[in-house]
């Protein structure tokens, strides 16, 4: 398998700017010669870990990948670049990770027509954010042939920046103030930015989700179903936010009734499989 970091300021120039030290860390086991699959193509899917803008989460990072890896992913992690690094550094990284995918595609065995990207709570939110902007002149003045990916995984996510949905926190990090303009809402709510162009989504919260309301992922749902976007929606009754692989990896302890959000990983494979 090939796991290494790359650091993509010394790749991609055009984040000196913006970025701090944003990296992609790849999972990539060697296709099997034995199984006559050398010269296969694979999807991939590429994971932005949560924590607010302020941090990347290392329980949803590798976990994850592992899990993905096991189903014949190819996986790669982001950790990109936290506050005081704002709106577009993130986006723009997430274009520089995916050209970084393309550029080796052939040796790494992706087939580029099936990648998704996947991302937890604020890393929800930049998933989110590149499938409906990629495209933007903030994006395309740094990366003018950015890519779009084909589905979207979002967990628990960060949606809405109008007051009554938004987690405070993450929003004031994104967009590099403290106060929050009807401006700064029509702009960073993902809700407000779907499109018959955005991918297919798979989404799953928590009622109980006391840090990021689930009516975050109901309002998302809601977008895509207005443009007939193929979607899935799982919400849970029990668990806390930041549940990621809802096991012992990744929490301290779990209630029986918080245990069944780990279905959320079986769905997501079968929808991946249906889907990528």
């Amino acid at each position: 398998m090939l796991h290494e970091t790359f650091k993509l300021k010394p790749l991609y120039p055009a984040l000196s700017g913006i970025s701090s030290d944003p990296t992609v860390t790849t999972y990539l086991p060697y296709n099997l010669s034995e199984m006559g699959r050398q010269d296969v193509k694979n999807p991939a899917v590429l994971i932005c870990p949560g924590g607010g803008y302020s941090w990347c989460s290392q329980r949803e990072d590798e976990p994850v990948a592992l899990k993905l890896l096991s189903w014949g992913y190819r996986v790669f992690i982001l950790n990109y670049s936290c506050t005081p690094s704002h709106f577009p550094a993130q986006l723009c990284e997430v274009a520089a990770a995916l050209e970084l995918i393309y550029a080796n595609a052939d040796v790494w065995h992706i087939d580029v027509d099936r990648i998704a990207i996947m991302g937890f709570s604020a890393g929800g939110h930049l998933a989110g954010h590149y499938c409906n902007r990629y495209d933007c002149p903030e994006v395309r003045n740094l990366f003018p042939n950015s890519k779009g990916v084909k589905a979207a995984v979002l967990c628990y996510p960060v949606i809405c920046a109008a007051p009554e949905h938004r987690h405070e926190g993450t929003i004031q990090n994104v967009i590099g103030h403290q106060t929050i303009t009807e401006d700064d809402e029509a702009n960073f709510s993902l809700d407000r930015l779907v499109s018959d162009a955005t991918p297919a989504t798979f989404l799953w919260h928590t009622a109980e989700d006391d840090v990021v309301p689930v009516s975050n992922s109901i309002l998302y749902a809601k977008a895509l179903a207005k443009h007939r976007i193929p979607f899935d929606l799982h919400i849970f009754t029990h668990g806390q936010h930041g549940l990621s692989t809802v096991d012992a990896l990744t929490c301290d302890s779990l209630s029986s009734n918080t245990e069944l959000a780990a279905q959320w990983l079986p769905m997501l494979r079968k929808w991946l499989s249906a889907t990528l």
